[in-house]
């Protein structure tokens, strides 16, 4: 397998002088193609932070991150801005769709920038909206629709371009039990069948148990990751829930 990500000691820090707060002590980790990556970790542990780094939208203090052969925290605004619209995809857990745009403007606003034909644009979104079940919603507008579905429509927003990584941050914390199975689901399937590389920041140990490793945060730190494997997921559910409950995390019994 090929790495897609990769951090060197990857350090933040917010403040001067004598007052300096390090949210990031040097991480250094890598993330290969097909790989389904949580990061958890309690309030202030430095996920999001790290989230927000990776997925260029914030800059290191110190280290690197590259992404596809490409150091990204050197890269100057501009062509950061390309690349981030040419390899990346994310999804929010407030959906960032237009209200004024349909479902189907929503998914395709990513290609509207790119010199793919009218054709090809709605091919893929017929291929992509169809698997992630949303393809019938296609003339709806963002208000139409329940939360899940939306959160669906930013989904296949996200993959629409093939990206190298998507990043989902807090994917399923606006939705309920039900609409957050069906997209865990979902995300599962476009990663084990297209290889899709996804890196999730979340609290819930449920939606931990759909990826195929998760990385716990600490104190800025990186303090311990579990493989799935071969293991179910109800199994990994219970070794995540043992280390979330060793960091004094919240606890979930849904499964």
């Amino acid at each position: 397998m090929s790495i897609v990500l990769e951090g060197k000691n990857v350090t933040k820090t917010f403040g001067s002088r004598g007052n300096v707060y390090e949210a990031l002590k040097g991480i250094d980790f890598t993330i290969e193609e097909g790989e389904f990556v949580g990061i958890m970790g309690p309030s202030g542990a430095g996920k999001t932070t790290l989230m927000n780094i990776l997925s260029t939208i914030d800059r290191p203090t110190d280290g690197e991150v590259w992404i596809q052969g490409e150091n990204v925290a050197l890269m100057k605004d501009k062509k950061l801005s390309a690349f981030r619209r040419n390899h990346l995809g994310f999804i929010f857990q407030d959906y960032n769709l237009l209200d004024t745009l349909t479902v189907k403007e929503n998914i395709l606003l990513p290609l509207t920038v790119t010199k793919m034909s009218k054709k090809e644009m709605e091919a893929k979104l017929k291929d992509t909206a169809m698997r992630l079940g949303i393809y019938e919603l296609a003339d709806k507008y963002p208000y139409e629709i329940s939360g899940g579905q939306k959160q669906r429509v930013a989904a296949a927003r996200a993959m629409i371009t093939n990206p190298a990584v998507i990043f989902a941050d807090e994917p399923t914390g606006a939705l309920d039990s039900k609409a957050a199975s069906s997209l865990l689901e979902k995300l599962s399937q476009l990663n084990q069948e297209d290889r899709a590389t996804i890196i999730m920041v979340t609290h819930d140990p449920l939606a931990s148990s759909y990826c195929s490793r998760v990385l716990f945060i600490k104190d800025g730190q990186i303090y311990t990751e579990l493989f799935k494997g071969e293991q179910t997921r109800q199994a990994f559910f219970k070794r995540i829930m043992n280390i979330q409950g060793a960091l004094g995390g919240e606890g979930y019994d849904r499964i």
